[in-house]
């Protein structure tokens, strides 16, 4: 009978074995850990202030997440907070990273344009103070497939909170954009560089940009993926956030294909939407063929004044608006936007804002 216990107790240590599971509780530590990580490992990191400028490459499978994910670590200083290249399915859990002066975290494909890196997962991860000015990016995502990220916290960038170049087939949920003053902050969202396939989803935006959702882009040559890609984005979806002030809510941009709908707008600053087509060429499609249905939007006339701005070499004529509430608290007489085309189903000059 006593056998029983000790058999557990030796299967309780191959297991850890095989997971490889390694606790580091101060800086110290964590730069004697990094060497050593591979393929496999869950690094559990301890509370306490570490620094940036890290870099790991060509793993599988490495578990990078707080000890006691209540009081997180925190990667603070540097160029860079960590930069993961090459790393399939890696987990990033309960982390900050706070005043980079290029990135937050920076995700990459090695520069492989045509070899994806897939199913990277962020979760419960704070970014802030990037920058402050100029294209530094909260979370920097190039060459990403099946990426999911899950109730992170942008707060305070230059660039972008999340900059998708090239990505395709992931997931923005539940997350959270903030914009701080003296920080420039172009967009929290971009889905550019040939990136299809992305819904961002439940995300809450606060004064998070000129672009909030910057729906597809401007990307040089050689960095689209795939490098032949004929769009900046495609099949795009924003559905069910809140998006509060900024100059506008959401920028389609090169975009060929994307879905906005029931999101819920407040108070844009100047549009409403921008339609613009930034990356010249001949294989490239016009932005066109978005669908703009079940949103809720309030603003105020006062700053409102075109409804959408619409930029040259754009096919404003294949967006289709359907079934959107549309409320210019200071004027509800004059809810009734003008369109790039005709809406179905509009409702006009009714405050939704306390209506279940």
């Amino acid at each position: 009978m006593r056998l029983l216990p000790t058999l557990s107790a030796t299967l309780l240590l191959v297991v850890s074995a095989a997971a490889e599971e390694i606790v580091v509780r101060d800086p110290a530590s964590l730069r004697s850990a990094l060497p050593t990580l591979k393929s496999g490992t869950t690094l559990k990191i301890a509370p306490g202030t570490y620094p940036g400028g890290n870099q790991t490459g060509g793993m599988d499978d490495l578990t990078i997440e707080a000890l006691d994910p209540k009081n997180p670590p925190l990667f603070q200083g540097g160029n860079g907070g960590w930069q993961f290249s090459r790393c399939h399915r890696l987990t990033l859990r309960n982390l900050r990273f706070q005043g980079h002066a290029v990135n937050g975290l920076n995700l990459d494909d090695g520069g492989q344009r045509t070899s994806p890196v897939k199913g990277i997962t962020l979760d419960h991860v704070e970014v802030s103070d990037i920058g402050p000015t100029g294209n530094h990016d909260g979370i920097k995502c190039s060459g990403l497939d099946e990426m999911t990220i899950r109730d992170c916290t942008v707060t305070g960038w230059g660039g972008q909170g999340i900059d998708f170049v090239g990505c395709h087939k992931s997931l923005v949920t539940g997350c959270r954009f903030i914009g701080k003053p003296g920080f420039s902050a172009s967009a929290a969202i971009q889905m550019k560089g040939g990136t299809s396939d992305i819904t961002v989803e439940k995300c809450h935006f606060k004064d998070a940009g000129q672009r909030p959702l910057n729906v597809g882009g401007s990307t040089g040559m050689d960095y689209f993926r795939p490098p032949d890609a004929a769009y900046e984005g495609k099949n795009l979806t924003v559905q069910d956030c809140v998006i509060e002030g900024s100059l506008c809510a959401a920028a389609f941009v090169g975009v060929d294909g994307a879905l906005f709908t029931r999101n819920t707008i407040l108070f844009p600053e100047k549009w409403v939407f921008r339609i613009l087509q930034e990356t010249q060429g001949e294989r490239f499609a016009p932005c066109r063929n978005v669908r703009i249905t079940d949103n809720r939007i309030a603003f105020r006339r006062a700053q409102v004044q075109i409804e959408i701005n619409i930029g040259g070499g754009t096919a404003p004529e294949t967006f289709v608006f359907s079934n959107n509430h549309w409320f210019a608290e200071d004027r509800p007489d004059r809810s009734k936007p003008k369109l790039s085309s005709e809406e179905t189903g509009g409702v006009y000059g009714e405050d939704f804002r306390n209506k279940k």
